[in-house]
């Protein structure tokens, strides 16, 4: 078989579209065995593409603003979506079945302190009417110091990716309140990126036969089943747990059946970060994303 090597810039649940090429056996299908991991903290996968050391990396539309806002023409491009909405969600300590954003002014919320997570978080105020400036912000650092933060007291509000809230909710920490994509709608939020010369061989061929059985996988296979075959790459998280997260963002639409990043949700990533006033420029589809390879 052929090595894929595959990193991933955020590791959760909110990947599974990536995730499921390996754990359900669709890439070795194809030939390819699988290796994977995640950026170092501060390094973008990006740099993994760059060096060499991966085909296939998760990331982000808004990885490519920063080179194009130098005059660069950014090293890789985005081919595929993995998710096209925001796939956070919003914990509080105690049950609130009749929660609202402005009850988040005032109070303390423990939160991404930037990139795409901020931006996407402030966005989606704006559309629920509220002032993010109002909200007591605590910023400890990334996934795994935002869960430790709020499982060690503090904030009455907590913002993650599953399944991290899930677990939240079986620990008897908190309670999931709120979905952030709701307010925000679809958008690019996570995709896949490779360079340009990859995308054209054999490889990147099966990679996306592989990726739209996936795809298919996602939306027609019951929860738990594809919790069960990922279950090892979350040994922390119990199977009920992935399964429920898993169930959630099936219900969400967050994974869509195409694989291709359509034009709709670029533009609705671009009014995020234009909100956000981050975006110099607003730059074509085709400086950013091209269509995923052929599959046959």
């Amino acid at each position: 078989m052929a090595q894929i090597n595959i990193q991933f810039t955020l590791f959760s649940a909110f990947y599974s579209p990536l995730i499921s090429t390996m754990s359900g056996g669709f890439l070795k299908d194809e030939g390819l065995d699988a290796e994977w991991s995640i950026s170092p903290p501060g390094k973008s996968a990006i740099v993994a593409l760059e060096e060499g050391t991966a085909h296939v990396v998760q990331s982000a539309l808004s990885q490519g603003f920063g080179p194009l806002s130098q005059g660069e023409t950014p090293s890789c491009v985005h081919f595929a979506q993995i998710n096209e909405m925001d796939g956070f969600f919003l914990t509080a300590r105690e049950p609130d079945p009749d929660f609202t954003w402005d009850k988040l002014e005032g109070a303390d919320a423990v939160l991404f302190g930037g990139g795409q997570p901020l931006a996407m978080f402030k966005y989606a105020c704006h559309k629920a009417g509220i002032d993010y400036d109002k909200i007591n912000a605590i910023n400890p650092g990334g996934a795994a110091a935002i869960d430790e933060a709020f499982r060690a007291g503090q904030g009455q509000y907590v913002q993650q990716q599953g399944p991290f809230p899930q677990q939240l909710e079986k620990d008897g920490v908190g309670h999931v309140v709120a979905q952030v994509g709701l307010p925000i709608g679809p958008c690019g939020f996570s995709s896949l990126a490779a360079t340009r010369d990859w995308l054209d061989t054999d490889m990147a061929k099966a990679f996306m036969r592989a990726y739209a059985k996936t795809r298919a996988y996602m939306n027609d296979a019951p929860a738990a089943e594809i919790a069960a075959a990922e279950k090892s790459y979350f040994p922390d998280i119990a199977e009920d747990v992935l399964a429920d997260c898993i169930g959630t963002y099936q219900k969400l639409g967050c994974w869509t059946r195409h694989t291709d990043i359509t034009e709709e949700a670029y533009q609705a990533t671009l009014d995020i970060f234009e909100y956000n006033g981050t975006l110099n420029e607003r730059y074509t589809y085709d400086q950013i994303c091209v269509k995923p390879p052929s599959a046959d």
